[in-house]
């Protein structure tokens, strides 16, 4: 299928691993040009290298917990390609605190929100003008099974991914009429190094294996998904690179899952 987006700009956020790399992956395959950002400048740089044969990337290191992360983000990607990007992927995230809600503090709560929801709102509103202005755009923001299905030691995590779907819904209200179209995609349980180090975390906790950590959470925690396995980050970038595209051109203010069937109920 040719999703019409060849010669287009997109920024990855999140873009060293897992779901951020292999949508970038997917994006240079449609010819499209990619900035890749992530906070550490030894990961995303050898992610770039890595994804080089594919087509052109570049790549910048930045703290989008902040506003001078976006600021050099924004500079770096407008001069990367000689044109202001059209196409923006927000796949930074993190765990964030984790715990009894009666244990966190206000700083447990910042910490994940200035990452989980606040960057993306950054990176949105540092992105839209150039694609008002050029009159065609896409955002797809990273929320997660989370956003609907709590989790009560992840609240600030869940609360946060919550907010990401409420924002991509105004969001695609605000700009629809100029030709952005904003979604957001909502994975579950996928084979990240975030995940990883939750089942590492949990295997050691538990003096059991990696696999039986991953065989144990989808018991408890996760047994909606009936093809009891992790999702892979290549099924979540198919269904981002689409909602890129041209293909996608009827579709905005959606909260699509990839969650293996994780979420029980329909109204969500």
């Amino acid at each position: 299928m040719d999703l019409g987006i060849s010669g287009r700009i997109a920024v990855v956020t999140g873009g060293d691993s897992g779901m951020g790399f292999k949508t970038a992956e997917y994006l240079l395959h449609e010819d499209v040009k990619v900035v890749l950002t992530d906070i550490d400048e030894a990961k995303v740089q050898a992610a770039a290298k890595e994804l080089a044969a594919l087509g052109d990337v570049r790549a910048v290191a930045a703290d989008l917990s902040s506003g001078e992360g976006i600021a050099v983000l924004k500079a770096f990607a407008d001069k990367a390609f000689g044109g202001a990007p059209t196409i923006l992927v927000n796949a930074a995230g993190i765990t964030g605190s984790t715990g009894d809600f009666l244990d966190l503090t206000d700083e447990d709560w910042l910490q994940t929100i200035q990452t989980d929801l606040l960057a993306a709102v950054r990176t949105a509103r540092a992105f839209i003008p150039g694609m008002r202005e050029a009159g065609w755009g896409r955002v797809v923001l990273f929320s997660s099974e989370d956003a609907v299905q709590p989790y009560v030691e992840e609240m600030p995590y869940c609360v946060a991914k919550a907010g990401i779907a409420n924002l991509a819904k105004n969001l695609s209200k605000a700009y629809g009429p100029d030709g952005v179209l904003v979604n957001a995609v909502a994975p579950a349980f996928i084979a990240t190094p975030m995940t990883d180090a939750q089942m590492d975390k949990k295997a050691e906790e538990k003096g059991i294996s990696f696999d039986e950590a991953v065989r144990q959470t989808l018991d408890d925690e996760r047994p909606g998904i009936v093809a009891k396995r992790r999702g892979e980050p290549r099924e979540v970038a198919a269904m981002v690179a689409f909602l890129c595209s041209e293909q996608a051109s009827f579709i905005t203010g959606a909260f699509i899952r990839v969650d293996g069937g994780s979420v029980m109920g329909v109204g969500s």
